[in-house]
């Protein structure tokens, strides 16, 4: 049988070779392979950032539903900041009746994927227990990752909700928002 492949290979290489038709090496299959998935990859971050780019701006000039329309695809691909906005969306009203529970399925996707908005928002949401139950503990390790990991201009606004939550919260139950903070990982709830 191997035999029978290598005679069946090898003619096909001198049919190949007769008719003028060269065969493309493996490796350099590969590489052009490699190359065609990075820049296809390049190219749909591209796209998502003008995707964003355009739900901003139909969201700036009130075109609600018009932003929905573009987030609610990328948001399904699981793009964390397509997911972030999209929940702030359902959670306000804007373009799509008000569902907190909506909004807090979209922020925890964001939230695990280490959107800090995402993050800060289902901190809040667990704090006033919109969409999900209320849990100080949880609000507090939200927040306190979207403060740690935002950029500078939002951290302090992000530690100031998180230091109001803890202002309601017990040092015991502090202590346990920041464990729970300090084992998070992205991609884990």
């Amino acid at each position: 049988m191997i035999c029978g492949f290598r005679q069946r290979a090898d003619t096909t290489d001198k049919t190949s070779r007769r008719s003028g038709v060269k065969r493309f090496p493996t490796m350099m299959l590969r590489v052009v392979a490699a190359t065609l998935i990075v820049f296809c990859s390049v190219q749909m971050r591209s796209a998502q950032a003008g995707a964003l780019t355009r739900a901003s701006a139909a969201y700036a000039r009130g075109d609600y539903v018009g932003a929905v329309n573009v987030l609610t695809p990328l948001a399904l691909r699981g793009d964390a900041n397509a997911q972030a906005f999209l929940g702030f969306m359902y959670g306000n009203g804007f373009g799509v009746p008000q569902a907190y529970d909506a909004a807090a399925d979209l922020y925890i996707q964001a939230a695990i994927r280490g959107n800090p908005f995402g993050q800060c928002m289902l901190g809040l949401m667990y704090d006033k227990g919109h969409g999900v139950p209320q849990d100080l503990i949880l609000a507090y390790k939200w927040l306190n990752l979207a403060a740690a990991r935002a950029p500078k201009r939002e951290r302090d606004y992000y530690a100031r909700l998180r230091n109001a939550v803890a202002s309601k919260m017990s040092p015991d139950q502090i202590v346990m928002g920041q464990r729970l903070a300090l084992l998070w990982a992205p991609g884990r709830q």
